[in-house]
């Protein structure tokens, strides 16, 4: 007995399939896809309801613009690569190592699936999880495991469904097969078209030695294909995980509902892409490519990590609808990071906190509101600038530092807006000020300390500061910080020292 099993997943029309797996409006209609350049295009794919309108594969743009009601779209490799990395992320789940398998307008691939059995039962639960999952993501694929490599990959080429081929069973299983599921050339299909070879069983039963004498070396791989005996070496290759969808339309689109349509189907697919892995989406980048040649990036950031399909669209449409593209979309690409879920252990008796997920949105509305350089977190710049900070976007590092132990020192609290003051100097020394209605006479002024810069811009500074300690009518003394500006030749009071 052997102790090899494998797994082909056969994804016929797989052109058809990449270009409607986003596009759930279109999949109830007869679509057919074209390759080639006008106007020479023939039909290279197409789905069930164009095969019930009469499209078979092979005919020209002009015929298939004669069915009434059929949909012509144009064959993308973008989509098709987009797509095929999702089902072979989606195979990975089962088994690391997977085989490609090249094919014309169909994908396939091979899973070796020994040893599984512990972890996804006998192999008939194994196929049928993994033509689930595989629905899931959008894909409809042909199953077929067999202990003979070959073998699995001829079967589920040419039959739909799950098919388990027991062991020592794969020259019954392929009999009936029609010989052109070898693929051969077509002098040689010909050739045995002449002998009345027309099954896989009938080339399996011609003697072996006369066949290679009168068809060449090459006629002992197929006589051993044929047979379920073909030998094979496996050379599997790791997925690269990329939380990634791709979507490219037929027609530049310009309405904003229609963006949001496909970016829905588009966050349910990476959801659930990242929950089958335990993770969650931290971020999400939507890159749009626009008519003309031009792109447009919206960059989406929630606050923790969350695989709420909701929430993200709705994160999304706000984005979306505060930064519109500047032009028609031709192509949508979103991209997500992804992250550890955040994980909170509530009390028995504590009170239910705020959902996070109304922070972000809370944040997107002021955004619109008061603009976004109006919200966020403020974070120093490096200058010598007084009091200057920009404006980060919130978010929540999951951190949480013990207090540092500090010995008690003077605290400088700022005055905003600062209040305009009128100083009388004595000895280029500030002697007294007035602010307000209110008259301080100044018993100490340290200073001055004089900064400038950004003298390229608009923004430039060239300030004196001075800490003065002052007395009041009624006997109490302030410690402040007294600025003169000298471009303007004003003076205010800026701080205090507590």
């Amino acid at each position: 007995m052997s102790s090899e099993l494998y797994a082909c997943i056969h994804a016929a029309e797989f052109p058809a399939q990449a270009l409607l797996r986003l596009r759930t409006d279109l999949q109830s209609q007869p679509v057919a896809v074209l390759n080639g350049r006008a106007p020479q295009q023939t039909v290279c794919a197409l789905n069930r309801h164009a095969r019930l309108r009469g499209a078979v594969l092979g005919m020209t743009r002009l015929e298939a613009e004669g069915i009434n009601g059929l949909l012509l779209l144009p064959r993308s490799t973008e989509v098709e690569i987009s797509a095929s990395g999702v089902l072979l992320e989606c195979a990975a789940t089962f088994s690391p190592h997977i085989e490609e398998i090249a094919e014309t307008t169909a994908f396939g691939c091979v899973l070796d699936i020994s040893g599984t059995e512990r972890l996804f039962g006998p192999s008939e639960c194994l196929a049928e999880r993994l033509r689930a999952a595989l629905a899931t993501a959008g894909f409809r694929a042909s199953i077929a495991v067999s202990a003979n490599y070959e073998a699995a990959c001829r079967k589920a080429a040419t039959t739909r469904g799950i098919t388990v081929i027991p062991a020592g069973d794969e020259a019954c299983a392929l009999a009936k097969l029609p010989v052109s599921a070898l693929n051969l050339a077509e002098g040689h299909q010909e050739t045995f078209v002449l002998w009345g070879i027309r099954t896989l069983g009938e080339l399996a039963a011609l003697p072996e030695t006369e066949l290679v004498t009168r068809l060449g070396a090459q006629a002992r791989t197929w006589h051993e294909r044929a047979s379920g005996m073909a030998k094979h070496i496996f050379q599997p290759r790791e997925p690269v995980f990329s939380l990634q969808e791709f979507c490219e339309f037929e027609t530049p689109v310009e309405q904003m509902e229609s963006l949001l349509f496909i970016g829905a189907r588009m966050i349910d697919c990476l959801s659930a892409r990242a929950a089958g892995r335990a993770l969650s989406l931290a971020s999400l980048a939507l890159n749009m490519k626009l008519d003309g040649g031009g792109f447009h990036h919206n960059p989406i950031r929630p606050a923790l990590p969350t695989t709420d399909r909701k929430f993200l669209l709705k994160l999304l449409q706000l984005e979306i609808g505060a930064h519109p593209p500047p032009a028609a979309v031709v192509a949508l690409t979103l991209h997500a990071e992804a992250g550890q879920s955040p994980k909170m252990q509530l009390g028995l008796f504590a009170p239910q906190t705020p959902d996070s997920s109304q922070l972000d949105i809370t944040l997107e509305r002021l955004k619109a509101l008061v603009g976004e350089n109006r919200v966020g977190s403020p974070v120093l710049e490096d200058t010598h600038r007084a009091g200057s900070f920009r404006m980060e976007g919130f978010s929540v590092s999951g951190k949480v530092s013990a207090p540092a132990q500090v010995s008690p020192r003077i605290a400088l609290r700022r005055v905003r807006p600062p209040v305009p003051v009128h100083v009388v100097l004595h000895a280029t020394k500030p002697a007294s000020f007035r602010a307000q209605e209110s008259r301080f006479d100044v018993l100490e002024a340290f200073g001055p300390w004089r900064s400038s810069g950004s003298w390229w811009s608009k923004d430039q500074w060239d300030a004196e500061e001075w800490d003065v300690l002052a007395s009041g009518r009624d006997g109490k003394s302030v410690a402040c910080l007294l600025v003169q500006d000298r471009r303007l030749n004003e003076w205010r009071l800026e701080a205090y020292y507590d």
